[in-house]
């Protein structure tokens, strides 16, 4: 099994995981293909070499055009969808702004379908998620341990005015996660970086025992007196035979769709992220036939496979369940 840790000892943020994805190992020109098949014009990802507390580390900046439009979540859907992109790294990317959708919501309360996107909505965040997206998956990795996620303490300024840190958003999608204290006074975790590591992390905890093949480093952009600002990503194998995770289960019961109706979901199931599908025939009051679908999947799909299961099949009710799995390779 392919595993890999990230060490976010000064915090997460997308320019820092894209640099340490690449440096650990991605191909720096499948990465600049797929971002410019987003149809973003005059786009372009660079990396530099940097020293940052003394240590080398990779930085990832994008040069672009001013600009000034907000986006809506459908906007971002339409950029993604519209690439080059494979169907998993699609779905990595959209489950990561549909997190960052659903945190922002509750905090502005409004829609998910309304609310505009700002700093994470900008080009370069766009081509930071997309990025990590395409460079995750072509690293082949399976499984994602991470330390625990410092966000950083003090204000800062956002579209909205000055926030304290973490601001609301990230806030909201840190939910869930394990953070630690680290005494510097400024924005560790981005938005961006807190949706990276809910949608990839499976487990948080130390360094998992594993054979090291690759280490990728990737800094942000602030620098700090005794600390290097730098997002390590360690990743390796390891022989032991049963691996153990958290996933949901999804489970609703239908008595009135047809056939081909729970087949089109279950493509969008599987393309939306599930990790397994089974649906069981069964009698309904009145001796009706139904079906039940159950969908398992990663914690961090579940809002949105769940919202497919609404969307697509009528159902009035959705059970979830948070379960423990032990699998193998």
């Amino acid at each position: 099994m392919r595993i890999a840790w990230l060490e976010c000892a000064t915090g997460i943020s997308g320019d820092m995981t894209l640099a340490a994805l690449i440096d650990a190992g991605a191909d720096p020109q499948v990465v600049r293909g797929a971002i410019q098949s987003l149809g973003l014009p005059d786009v372009r990802l660079r990396l530099e070499t940097v020293i940052k507390g003394g240590f080398r580390s990779l930085q990832a900046l994008v040069d672009h055009p001013e600009q000034h439009a907000h986006r809506h979540l459908a906007d971002i859907r339409a950029i993604v969808n519209r690439s080059t992109l494979t169907a998993r790294q699609k779905s990595l990317a959209l489950q990561m702004f549909q997190v960052i959708a659903e945190a922002e919501s509750r905090v502005h309360g409004v829609s998910v379908e309304t609310i505009h996107f700002h700093e994470v909505g900008a080009i370069d965040s766009i081509v930071d998620i997309v990025g990590t997206a395409v460079a995750f998956d072509l690293l082949k990795i399976d499984r994602v341990v991470c330390n625990a996620v410092p966000p950083g303490r003090g204000f800062v300024r956002i579209d909205h005015g000055i926030c304290p840190v973490p601001t609301p958003g990230t806030a909201e999608i840190l939910k869930g996660i394990p953070l630690s204290a680290v005494p510097l006074d400024a924005e560790l975790t981005t938005p961006t970086g807190a949706a990276i590591v809910k949608v990839l992390a499976d487990s948080f905890g130390p360094l998992p025992a594993l054979t090291i093949e690759a280490i990728g480093s990737g800094c942000g952009t602030m620098t700090f007196a005794q600390r290097a600002n730098v997002l390590r990503i360690f990743i390796g194998t390891t022989a032991a035979e049963t691996q153990q995770e958290t996933v949901t289960l999804l489970v609703t019961t239908l008595d009135d769709v047809t056939g081909e109706a729970v087949g089109y979901v279950r493509e969008r199931l599987t393309a939306g992220g599930a990790l397994d599908i089974w649906v069981i025939p069964v009698q309904m009051k009145k001796g009706r036939p139904g079906v039940i679908i159950s969908c398992l999947c990663r914690p961090a799909a579940a809002a949105e496979l769940e919202g497919l299961l609404f969307r697509e099949t009528g159902t009035l009710g959705v059970r979830r369940l948070r379960l423990e799995r032990a699998i193998r390779q």
